[in-house]
């Protein structure tokens, strides 16, 4: 590798912290584009949506009520950037087995050193690049898999909720309010008070098994002589994670965060039914295309599936729909509602498509 690859090499390496937020936000910034503003009266359409969503969802449901306030209708470049750092649980927890990895190599010497800056960049890209996916994808913050832990703030991203109507030939009205509906919804189900917490616990769990070849990824890097290669190995903002950071992980442990990922989306699934099924005449249209979009993985989610195993299969939030309705007809909804009072009584994956069995641990356990 030359001396000037090296110096590009430090420049582009350089953080004050564990993961490089420059860094992301460029390429976030560089994936998701410019910004957009969203036409006035289609804004405030949306916020008036919100405000009634709000009225239909409090006597659909008796979830807590949300502090966030008023709906933002924003473009997608507006919800990347208010979304850069709001995904850290997805990012962080990889800290320490990058960052100190390759100063831990044995017989690396100063090479090691020279490179250990490279996890805070990997970190960077990661958290960049799936934010910069994400953008071009979500409808709002209901719809990322994976919640932002950090920021209660109810968005619509108002492209790519109109273009999601548009695409599936449905009426973009009935499309607003299912989103305001789902948006809403999901706000007061994050107000429930141990939910976050559960969350940081089975994703923290989870990764703790990732694991990545150090020695492996330093052979790659010592090997390069053209600044080409290295973008390659860093991904160059193509869909898909870095050939340089595959890491492996327990796949048992990855049941336990589909199962509140999936819960939490089909909680919300018939939630939004209840509240909305005498306003939204072509509801079924709209969850039936919803669910073929949910059921085919986003790149976000295709580039956390390659780097760590996070395959979420938010497919099962139709299991998860499907269940909450079986739940309320055999038991009544105030055995639903005991779902939520507490992480053990969340169902597992598998009791998603078995309720009977749900009720046999947490009704009558």
């Amino acid at each position: 590798m030359s001396d000037d690859l090296f110096e590009q090499l430090f420049r582009l390496l350089q953080s004050d912290g564990p993961v490089n937020w420059k860094l992301a936000r460029e390429v976030t910034k560089s994936l998701a584009g410019e910004r957009d503003p969203v036409e006035p009266g289609l804004a405030e359409e949306y916020i008036e949506l919100g405000s009634a969503a709000e009225l239909r969802i409090e006597a659909a449901s008796s979830l807590p009520a949300p502090s966030p306030g008023e709906l933002n209708p924003t473009d997608q470049a507006t919800w990347a950037e208010d979304n850069q750092r709001t995904f850290r649980i997805l990012v962080e927890p990889l800290t320490g087995k990058l960052t100190g990895g390759f100063g831990n190599i044995e017989g690396a010497g100063g090479m090691g050193a020279m490179l250990q800056p490279l996890g805070p960049a990997l970190l960077g890209i990661q958290a960049g690049t799936m934010v910069g996916f994400m953008a071009h994808r979500v409808l709002g913050q209901f719809d990322t898999g994976i919640p932002a832990m950090e920021h209660d703030r109810p968005y619509v991203v108002v492209p790519t909720v109109e273009a999601f109507a548009i695409d599936n030939g449905l009426d973009p009205l009935q499309v607003r309010l299912w989103t305001v509906l789902h948006e809403m919804t999901f706000q007061r189900i994050m107000e429930i008070e141990w939910l976050r917490e559960r969350f940081d616990s089975v994703i923290a769990d989870f990764y703790d098994t990732v694991e990545f070849d150090i020695s492996g990824i330093m052979g790659q890097l010592t090997s390069l002589d053209d600044p080409a290669q290295m973008e390659e190995l860093l991904g160059g903002g193509e869909p898909g994670a870095p050939a340089l950071l595959r890491g492996r992980s327990d796949p048992d442990k990855l049941a336990a965060v589909q199962a509140i990922t999936a819960f939490v989306e089909g909680y919300g699934d018939h939630v939004v039914r209840r509240a909305g099924s005498d306003l939204l005449v072509d509801l079924d249209g709209i969850e039936e295309a919803y669910n073929r979009r949910r059921a085919e993985p986003s790149q976000a989610e295709q580039y956390l599936q390659q780097m760590v195993g996070l395959d979420l299969q938010r497919h099962r939030a139709e299991d998860a729909a499907a269940f909450c309705d079986e739940v309320v007809k055999r038991w009544g909804d105030d055995a639903l509602e005991k779902a939520w009072s507490g992480p053990d009584q969340l169902p597992r994956l598998e009791e998603l498509t078995d309720p009977v069995g749900w009720a046999a641990r947490v009704l009558l356990g």
